[in-house]
């Protein structure tokens, strides 16, 4: 297949995973991914996806580990250094070294050296998934943070001692001195180089900007290529570990940006849009990538007649309980030592509830998978590289193994699990956002007067579309959701009813025939979609495609004089029957238990009068600035209910942050919609 077609399947199937995911929760999207990938390959023969181990780690682990370097946790990692430090070296190289030998001495098909680079491939962890298990469960928060610092490290260390591994299998040679001293001399220099090269890409951006340089656009591409170029210098031109430094890169530029950013605002809001993209399509692709090459690793690997489907299962499944099983037993005997010997005097007890969250957040994913690709096909001497296919089946099942684990077991383990000091009653963010919007439509109701009615309305249709959109699936499909939804339409059409009853009044009286069909089709086009089936849309969609016609005709311009004669007639028509709606609203409220339902529909049904009453004002000025002063006014409103949320202790530090970030870019995009 066209790599240019492959590479639209794959987007495409990351938009398809997410659309599901939003409906299974409870499954990691990795995991639907990994199924997309599979499927794909039975319903498309020919797809492939070939690509060079150097343009692999460039293309998809420089973008990623530069990204985590530029958030970089320094508070939360320099309190858990020891941890973090030793999970990230010490234990990469046990699991590397004790993971090889159990591999080959359970599969000697497997070469040592090559075990020892399936070993240190399987070592890295990955924070993403657990990241997501992590928003709908509590897990202990000294456990996400070491996940996240570690793998910050591991990343870089488990794949240096993975190229080694391979290094030592394509070349037949291994030296342990010869690799000690050039595993110093790429760890080291990578260092100074990522150091150096960050430095020397930020005092160039500085120098440009001083220069006049100062276009948005070139800024953030420039930024965002920074990895790709620190990468391609430190491993072609000077033969140092290119992984090392885009970590170190993106730690400095963690560093340097606190001092800028404020200065640079539109820059860095630009290139996080375009990190949020790049990283969401790499992430996906990877997973996609695994669930393509599962297929065809299991018909290499079934070709062999020595290994049959039930073997195969029992090796993936005795490799990821020892690598767990590694970090079990390390965790537990660092946890014993922080808490008898030392320095810092407030280390908890060993727990075996804790080692066993820290064992299964070590989820393998990203990392491990472009690691495992990035495996040549052939040898120095030409020789097929041996048993290619078994090794990316064994790290794609440890993979999935994993993450099924973590998914499956975690949310049990999670049930009173409370670390001491830790509170239970801090809200979710989605929940914290949700009354952050209701704040805000309060704050709009409270400001509404008669001059900036219509203004005030349509701001309130804003943030009740963005409260719809924080809700779940779970909850959009729960029972009291439906409920409320089910009432609401009754009510709506009961409303509907009124109208038309006051209309056909009228129409016996002394209403135009003309006049009166053109309410009667358009209280058929409300009733259809406030019944939302599909032949509202159907009729929806066959309304403006007529519209369109008729414009491109140029059929309303005939019919102008006509319609602004008809005109001031139907509004004054259609005012009186929205006012004779809200009028037996009110009465039927008073006896009523769903009062706040039926404030919806008047409130809707108010703000339709107020159009009505002044329609001039949406085209005006006068209303721009209205609907910006209200703007204004709800934003601070909004950072004042976080404030009140975060002192009243209902919502953590971090969730602060985020819904600070989330009110910014509420701000952010009015601003942009303003001035563009």
């Amino acid at each position: 297949m066209d790599i240019l077609m492959t590479v639209l399947l794959l987007i495409s199937c990351l938009l398809i995973s997410n659309i599901v995911s939003h409906y299974t929760p409870f499954i990691p999207t990795a995991l639907i991914q990994v199924a997309l990938g599979v499927l794909l390959v039975f319903i498309f023969d020919d797809i492939t996806f070939d690509i060079e181990t150097e343009w692999f780690l460039l293309l998809f682990i420089a973008p990623l580990l530069y990204n985590d370097g530029r958030h970089f946790p320094r508070e939360e990692l320099w309190k858990m250094r020891g941890p973090i430090l030793g999970n990230a070296v010490l234990l990469v190289l046990i699991t590397t070294v004790a993971g090889g030998y159990f591999i080959h001495w359970m599969i000697d098909d497997i070469p040592l050296s090559a075990a020892f680079a399936l070993a240190a491939i399987l070592s890295p962890t990955d924070p993403v998934a657990v990241n997501g298990i992590a928003q709908r469960i509590h897990i202990p928060q000294k456990v996400l943070n070491l996940v996240r610092g570690e793998s910050l490290i591991n990343d870089a260390s488990g794949l240096v001692a993975f190229n080694y591994a391979v290094a030592a299998v394509v070349t037949g040679y291994f030296s342990l001195s010869e690799a000690a001293l050039d595993f110093s001399y790429k760890f080291v220099a990578g260092a100074v180089l990522g150091l150096v090269l960050g430095l020397l890409v930020i005092w160039i951006r500085y120098i440009l900007r001083r220069q006049g340089i100062n276009d948005v656009t070139f800024q953030s591409l420039l930024h965002v290529m920074t990895p790709f170029i620190i990468f391609i210098i430190t491993e072609d031109l000077l033969h140092a570990s290119g992984v090392i430094a885009v970590v170190v890169a993106g730690i400095v530029h963690s560093l340097i940006r606190e001092r800028t950013e404020t200065l640079v605002a539109e820059e860095q809001m630009l290139a996080e849009n375009i990190w949020t993209i790049m990283l969401f399509v790499l992430n996906g692709i990877v997973f996609l990538l695994l669930g393509l090459n599962i297929p065809s690793s299991m018909s290499g690997v079934l070709e062999n007649p020595n290994i049959n489907e039930w073997m195969l299962f029992g090796y993936v499944i005795a490799i990821a309980l020892v690598i767990l099983g590694l970090r079990f037993v390390w965790a537990y005997l660092f946890e014993t030592y922080e808490y008898r010997f030392g320095k810092v005097e407030d280390s908890p007890k060993p727990s075996l509830k804790t080692t066993l969250f820290v064992s299964l957040t070590g989820v393998r994913g990203t990392v491990t998978m472009v690691g495992v690709l990035s495996i040549p096909f052939f040898l120095e001497n030409g020789e097929s590289f041996p048993n290619r296919s078994l090794i990316i089946f064994l790290a794609a099942g440890t993979i999935l193994f994993t993450l099924v684990a973590a998914t499956v077991l975690l949310p049990l383990l999670s049930r009173g699990m409370l670390e001491e000091g830790e509170q239970t009653d801090f809200l979710d963010t989605e929940e914290a956002r949700r009354r952050i919007l209701l704040a805000s439509i309060k704050k709009i109701k409270a400001e509404m007067d008669e001059e900036n009615e219509v203004a005030a309305y349509e701001l309130m249709d804003e943030y009740k579309l963005r409260l719809q959109q924080t809700l779940s699936a779970d909850e959009i499909s729960s029972n009291r959701t439906k409920k409320h939804r089910r009432k609401s339409k009754e009510i709506r059409l009961i409303a509907l009813d009124i109208e038309k009853n006051y209309i056909k009044e009228l129409q016996n009286k002394s209403m135009d025939k003309e006049v009166y069909e053109a309410f009667e089709k358009s209280l058929e086009r409300r009733e259809e979609i406030i019944r939302q089936n599909i032949r509202s849309l159907t009729v929806h969609l066959q309304g403006k495609l007529i519209r369109a016609w008729k414009r491109f005709r140029g059929q309303y311009l005939k019919d102008e004089e006509t319609r602004l004669v008809n005109m001031q007639i139907g509004k004054e028509v259609q005012l009186g029957a929205l006012q004779a709606a809200v009028k037996k609203l009110e009465e039927y409220k008073r006896n009523s238990d769903d009062k706040e339902i039926i404030d919806s529909v008047i409130s809707d049904y108010n703000q339709m009068m107020s159009g009505l009453k002044r329609p001039e004002a949406q085209y005006n000025e006068q209303f721009e600035l209205q609907k910006e002063e209200l703007r204004i006014i709800v934003m601070d409103a909004s950072r004042a209910e976080i404030n009140r949320m975060y002192e009243a202790g209902d919502i953590t530090r971090e969730q602060t942050r985020e819904l600070r970030r989330f009110v910014n870019y509420m701000e952010s995009i009015t601003l942009y919609e303003r001035g563009d």
